[in-house]
Parts: structure tokens; sequence; C-alpha cells
């Protein structure tokens, strides 16, 4: 086969083909085809074949460059409008001007304002998505590759090239598109490719491969990436990789079409609110300005900067912002965010649903005691033995059992006993049948097959037990006594699992799963996983901040329930997967609410309790970290994983945590809580503001003989709010406000908007009342005046609303914003004061103000201050919510 160089990623379509081809290979050709050998790639191949087809990735979305982010800065809706009113004020001002009185400010302000919006943008956009790579780089996924002098080496996924030899087995995710070459009871999930949820046996040689008909997805000898291995372990050669793949064909059809989230479609809401409220209020003020006043191209300039005023261009900058300093900032808590828009969800959480292993326990195994079939203790180590050959024998995924036990056979200095012993075959482990094989031959020739695993699937394929020498009929007094040997080890906190074997085997190869019967019990391994000193203490916090922990489990029910003890989770409330499976559809619905403690649990069970707890409006996590936990991670709103989980569970998740840690956990959810705050804070203080703005150009456009405020007063206004509000993203939330899961509502928007945005509105009134009739303000003579004084206090207004919206505590007293937001909002107010005292203020139509404003100024803004803080505590009264 020749390798040809791709010409880029864009262009490639997949190439079903080349599959066919792939697959139709005999075992004795399928080598020099794909140009390797069974030993693998040299250095040199492997160097040769980067530079031809680069990474092994899959681009989910296509690649952000410089250019193409920076361009899409400047689009959206509110840019939209401010650009659509660059051009009529460029008409009116410039073409349509007389010669010499053509006015170039208000285009150069409201460009400055949509320069400096889409650069904030671009720039929080760029450090977004560099923030992310940088942080998903912390989190690999890994293969076991052949390469010459390097014999089942460990390499990042990223790194294998086309012809590479890649060793698989249960709780692998497959790398690339591979063709199997070496298969045992190899069992392959591709339901993240055709949506079936029964796993596929794969076979080196399948028939019906050389022809080119039917979908390439059937091949029985072809593994495609994305896909997980269920059980069994294989060898296979890459043909395929990155966008190469059958995944990167699919992946790249459907990139940038991500689902829009609940947060998506608030924040669309909210844009589309405001620009509502927009074009229903520049129409009224252009027409009362204009009947008012009698001159119609003025009105039309002031309705066009009243536009200006009320659109919230900084809106995309600022949640962009917010997200990605969220990221980088959980990172720095051990918690690293896949999907930005994860952290909203990550703050809804109000259940979280975790696996005891690891999370609640030391994951940290250690094999306790062995004991007889009777319950005596296995003074001759037999028990150990046959339990050590499982474990060493078999290819599979090694599970911390399995480890557990090679570790202490390897403190007694046992592991001589393989050395007598070869493979023949073996049964891999699966969640149904919650067991696993291997079939051994000692040097005399005698065969024979040793199972172990879950104490009752075990007692299910045993006819006999062993003890004292002797070998028993196994009776129901024999099980009911098994039973209550198990029971009293379950209920010190152990694990525990049996062991069998079958001897002087007559079949000599291709064992199945139909072959574990007639059995002969030996014995019983108890294992002991002490629970986290901090379990208890991270519980008892998550639960103050209003996370309902409950326990999925695929164990036993007295050992759960021990453990959820032990960690202070309540088990009144206990229920099995077997019970669970006899219940109705209502049964369940009430059952997955009151229950916190769940034990022998199937993967199918575990999703569907998520999916019960989902229709309910709970936000549910879920923390896994195996290969029956794929199907709830994806299920679950927010799927949160560790970097040492099995490569399905990581691919699945939401969030990787860098440590399987409950407290690590509890700090990424308090950051993501604090990141939805601060954005929730910035769109109710703009669409409040917004909204009281409205209510004031009306009421001075209908009664004032002159504009308010100039046009390019507004402008001016608008963008040093803007600049104010660029801190939001740094400043801090109440600790009232982490304690508890925080979801958009948008609903609660429309009436925050009624109750709060008219507040400013009064007090606007007052200061047009105060410039008319304290400061003579009339006719128009005094309109600057009259304008300098609206525009200080205007600003400062707007700008104090920060400090009143973003706590429900009082300002200032009981609650500070960050030294951010407090040092850019006093810079602003002074340079707002300041700015008519200047020849920039005197140029733009503002003259200084008589000092005696000042004392009417502070007792505008103090009384504004009380009167929000008084309608707060109400609104909070009232709706029991704010932010």
């Amino acid at each position: 086969m020749m390798w040809k160089k791709r010409k880029s990623s864009t262009t490639f379509t997949f190439n079903g083909e080349k599959v066919f081809l792939a697959a139709s290979q005999t075992l004795g050709t399928v080598f020099s085809y794909f140009q390797t050998s069974r030993i693998g790639l040299t250095q040199e191949e492997v160097e040769a074949r980067q530079s031809l087809y680069g990474k092994n990735e899959v681009e989910h979305e296509q690649k952000k460059n410089p250019i193409s982010t920076f361009i899409k800065a400047f689009i959206n809706p509110f840019i939209g409008v401010l650009t659509a009113l660059v051009i009529i004020s460029f008409v009116l001002d410039v073409l349509l001007a007389n010669p010499g009185e053509q006015d170039w400010t208000a285009i150069i302000i409201i460009l400055t304002m949509v320069i400096a919006s889409s650069i904030l943008r671009f720039w929080q956009e760029w450090k977004a998505n560099a923030s992310s790579e940088a942080l998903l780089k912390m989190v690999t996924n890994t293969c076991y590759v052949k390469r010459t002098g390097n014999q089942d080496e460990e390499i990042n996924i990223t790194d294998l090239v086309p012809g590479d030899i890649v060793m698989i087995a249960a709780g692998d995710m497959i790398p690339a598109d591979m063709r199997i070459i070496e298969a045992k009871d190899l069992f392959v999930s591709q339901s993240s490719l055709t949506g079936e949820s029964d796993p596929i046996e794969k076979r080196p040689e399948a028939k019906g491969n050389k022809h080119s008909k039917g979908s390439v997805i059937e091949l029985e000898n072809i593994c495609f990436m994305g896909s997980n291995v269920v059980s069994g372990s294989a060898t296979g050669i890459v043909f395929a990789t990155g966008n190469s793949t059958y995944l990167g064909t699919i992946a790249r059809s459907i990139a940038g079409h991500r689902a829009a989230t609940a947060f998506d479609k608030g924040i669309s809401k909210v844009s589309f609110l405001l620009i509502r409220f927009m074009l229903i209020m520049i129409p009224f003020v252009f027409l009362v300005n204009g009947v008012t006043k009698g001159d119609w191209l003025e009105a039309f300039i002031f309705a066009v900067s009243v536009a200006v005023g009320l659109t919230p261009e900084m809106l995309p900058m600022i949640v962009t912002a917010n997200l990605a300093k969220g990221a980088v900032a959980m990172s720095k808590k051990k918690t690293i965010v896949k999907d930005l828009n994860a952290i909203q969800n990550f703050g809804a959480m109000n259940i979280l649903c975790t696996d005891k292993t690891g999370t609640l326990t030391c994951d940290q195994i250690v094999l306790e005691k062995y004991i007889n079939a009777d319950g005596s203790n296995d003074e001759s180590r037999r028990i150990l033995r046959h339990a050590y050959f499982n474990s060493f024998f078999q290819t599979g995924l090694k599970n911390l059992m399995d480890k557990a036990i090679l570790s202490h056979v390897k403190d007694l200095s046992l592991e001589y006993l393989k050395d007598n012993y070869t493979k023949v075959d073996e049964i891999p482990f699966d969640f149904t049948r919650r067991r696993m094989s291997v079939v051994v031959e000692d040097r005399q020739g005698k065969r024979q097959i040793i199972t172990k695993g879950a104490v009752e699937e075990m007692l299910d394929i045993c006819s006999h037990a062993e003890f004292n020498g002797e070998v028993h009929p196994m009776t129901i007094e024999l099980k009911n006594k098994a039973r209550d040997i198990i029971e009293q080890m379950n209920k010190q906190g152990m694990r525990v699992i049996a062991v069998a074997h079958k001897s002087y085997l007559e079949k000599t190869c291709d064992f199945r799963i139909e072959d574990e019967k007639d059995m002969v019990l030996i014995g019983y391994l108890a294992f002991l996983d002490p629970p986290k000193q901090s379990a208890a203490s991270a519980i008892k916090q998550l639960h103050e901040h209003g996370i309902e922990i409950k326990i999925l489990s695929g164990d036993n029910d007295a050992v759960v329930r021990t453990i959820a003890r032990q960690v202070g989770i309540r088990t009144d409330n206990a229920l099995t997967g077997p019970i669970f499976e006899t219940m109705s559809e209502e049964e369940k619905m009430k059952a997955v609410n009151q229950t916190t403690v769940f034990s022998k649990l199937t993967p199918i069970q575990k999703t569907e309790i998520i999916t019960l707890l989902q229709a309910q409006q709970h936000t549910v996590g879920f923390l896994g970290d195996g290969i029956n936990d794929a199907a709830a991670l994806r299920q679950s709103d927010i799927g949160i994983s560790v970097d040492s989980a099995v490569d399905i569970a990581k691919e699945s998740a939401d969030i990787i945590l860098l440590e399987k840690s409950l407290m690590v956990l509890e700090d990424g959810v308090l950051e993501g809580r604090k990141t939805f705050g601060n954005i929730t804070k910035y769109i109710k203080m703009t669409a409040s503001s917004n909204f009281g703005n409205m209510f004031s150009v009306m009421a001075a456009s209908a009664f004032l003989p002159f504009l308010p405020m100039l046009p390019i007063h507004l402008l001016i206004q608008n963008l040093l709010y803007d600049i104010s509000q660029t801190t939001i993203p740094f400043d801090r939330m109440d600790a009232e406000y982490l304690r508890k899961p925080r979801k958009w509502d948008a609903s609660d928007l429309s009436r925050f908007m009624i109750f709060i945005g008219p507040i400013s509105s009064i007090f606007d009134i007052v200061t047009y009342l105060v410039m008319w009739y304290a400061f003579g303000c009339q006719s128009m003579e005094h309109q600057t005046l009259f304008q300098s004084g609206w525009f200080i206090e205007g600003l400062l207004s707007q700008t104090l609303i920060v400090h009143m919206i973003r706590t429900r505590k009082v300002p200032f007293i009981q609650s500070c914003a960050s030294w951010q937001v407090t040092g850019l909002t006093l810079l602003i107010m002074a340079i707002g004061i300041l700015l008519p005292f200047t020849p920039f203020g005197s140029s733009i139509g503002l003259e200084a103000l008589p000092l005696s404003y000042f004392p009417w100024l502070i007792g505008i803004l103090l009384s504004y201050c009380i009167l929000t803080q008084l309608i707060k505590n109400w609104y909070i009264h009232r709706f029991t919510k704010w932010l």
C-alpha cells in the first residue's frame, strides 16, 4: 500500500474503499500492505509518517486563527447596530453637511466604541482559546504501541501514525482507525458512532470483508477511533489517523454546530430583548423631539445617539472574559474545564451522583484476608495462589483488586509460582457476568480454569465447594453460609470476591463463557479500601453549599452502606439495583429523589437514575472514572472525571479533576458559581440601567425645549460606562451567594428590569428639576449647563449601580467590590466630574458647573443609593432572590 500525503484536512473526504481494502487483507499480507512489521515501526519511519500525516487529532471544531477570530469579534447584534449608526452618522454629518461643517466627532467616538469592544472581545476570545488548549494538554490519553527498540511503549495517542502496532484492552478508547490482527473475546462499543448500545465482537479474520458493500462500520475486523473496548483485548495496525478517520469525517461535518445550552439561550434572549426595547424606543424619541423642538435632523441624530447608549456592546466580551477567567481559576484548583459553557452547569448543580471507590475511599485497596469456603483461614495460601494466577495471566484491564493481589504476592516473595504455569486462554471480564477466567496448564499437563468475581455471580456457576480437603455438593445450606460469611465481612467495610476452579479439562482452546459452569468454589478474598479522612468534611461542606450527594455504586449493598455511614451519608433510604429494576416508573421517580445510597447497579441503571432526576428539574452531576461510567457521564448535566480515569471516561466528561477528591470538586463548584454570578451581575446591571435610561430620555424629550444631552455627550458617557464594566470578571461574590446552586432564570430578568430600572429614572428627573429650577436652565441659552449637570449625574448613577446591584448587602459597608472594580469605577467617576472643566469638555459642548451643584449631586446620589437599597431589600423579601 502506498502512503500518500494528504493535501489538507479541509479537503479530505472519508475513503470507504480504503477501509474495505484494509479489512480484506489476509493475516499473511496485512503487514506488507500497511508497510510495517510485527515488531512495529522504526523511529525513522515514525518521524517520516508524522511529517506526512501530522498529529492524530480530530478537529471537533475548526482551529481558530487570529484573523478569523478577529473578524468574528465584530459579528454580533450590538456591533451590527453600532455599525449601522456609524453609516447613518457619516451620511448626515459628512456627506449631507455643508462644506466646512462636516463633523466627524460622533463617527470617531462610535468607531472607537466598536473597535475597543471588538478588540477586547477578540483578546478575551483568543486568551480563552489559548487557555482551553493549555488546560486540555494537562489531560492526556495514552496507548501502548510496539516500536522497534521500545517494546510496548506507552505514548500519547496524538503521536500515533499509520502503520503503528497498537495493543488495546478493556477500558481503552480506540485511538485511531485500526485493522485487528489479534483478538481475544474483543467486544467494542460503537455507540458514539452508530447509536447502537450493544457491544460488537471484533475478530482478526471476518467473513464478508472482501466485498466493498454495506457499511464500513459493520466490518468485524476494523475498529474505529472514538469507540471503546468493553471487554477483551486485541492488537491492531493503525491505518488512518486524525481527520482521515471515520470519526474525523463526522466531526468535521458537524464542527461549529454545538447545541445551545440554557445559558446560551439566556444570553441570546437578553441580547434581543434589549434590541427590541431599543427599536421601540428610538422612533418614539425621534418623533417626540422632532415635534417638540421642530428640528427633525437634530432629533434624528439624538435618536441615533440614544440607540448607541442603549446598546450593551460589551456583553459578549464580558461573558467570554468571565468564562475564560473562571476556567483558568478552576485549573489552579486542580479542575480542568474541557468546555467553557460547562461552567454554568457546574454552578447550577444541586445533585452530585458519585461512585464510591476512590472518591469516598482512599482508592488504595489492600488484600486484607483470604479464607476457605467454610469461613476458616487459608493457612496454605491455596486461594491466594489461584487468585494470583488469575490476576497475573489476564490481559484485560487490571482493576484495583488485581493490583492488590499482585502486590500482596510480591510482598510475600511468591512471584516465582507463575513460572510453573503457562497460559492457555482467558475469558475476559464484563459487567453482566461480573467475573473473569483464565485457563492455565502446569508442567505435568494439568489444565484448569480459574475464575474470580462477584460472590452472587460466582455462586451461580459453582456446583461444588471445597474445604477441609474434600469437595462437597453446593447445597442451599452452603450457599446461605457463604452469604452469611460475606455479609459479616461487608459489614466491616470489606469488599469480597469469590474464587473457583475446575481442573483436568479436556478442552484445549477457544474457551468461552459457556465453559464457566460446574465449578468448585474454593474460597474468598477480602479487600479493604478505607474511607478518606477528608470525605466526611467535604460531604458536609457540599451539603452546606446546597449539593446533595447520592452514591451510585455497582458494589455490594452492605459495603456501600458501611462506607456511606462512615463518611456521613444517611443510609435510611438505600436501594439495590435488582429491587430498582422491579419498580414501576412512578415508583422510580419517587425513589430517586428519596434514596441517597444505590448499590448493585448496572451501568444502564446509573444512566436511568440520572435521567429520572433530570426529569424532575434537578441539575445532576456525575463523578466517575470507569468504563461502566461512560454512559452516565454523557447523560449527566455535568460529567466529571479524573485524570487517572480510563480513556473513555475522560472523553465523556465535561470537567476533569486532577485529584480524585470531593474537596477539589467543591473548590471547582464555588469557582463555577462565582463565574456565573459575575456574568449574571453584568447582565442585570446592563438590562436595568438601559431600561431606566429609556424612561429618562423619554421624559426629557417630552418636556424640555432643548435636547437633554447632545449626541456626543451620550456617546462619551456610554464609552466611559463601558470601560468601567471591564473589571466585572475580577469581582468577588458574597459568601451567601456561593452557598446555593445557581441556575439561569431568564424569567427573573424582565421582572428585575421593571422594578430596578426606573429607580435611576426617578433621580434623572430630579436632576432635571434641580437644573431647571435651582440653576434656571429653562431656555436654550442655558442648555449647555443643563446638559453638563445631567452628564455628570447620569454617568455617576450608572457607575454606582455596579456597586448597588453586585450584592444583596449594603454596598461599601457590608460588602465591598474587588479593588479592580472599585479602582476603575472611582477613576471613571473622577473623569466624568472633571471632564466639563477641561478644554476637551468645552470643545464638545460641556461647561464648568458651579460649586453649588455638587451638594445637590451628592444628595441625589445618596438618595439614589438609599432608595435602591430599600427597593432591593423589598425585592429580595418579595421574590426571595437577587442575582
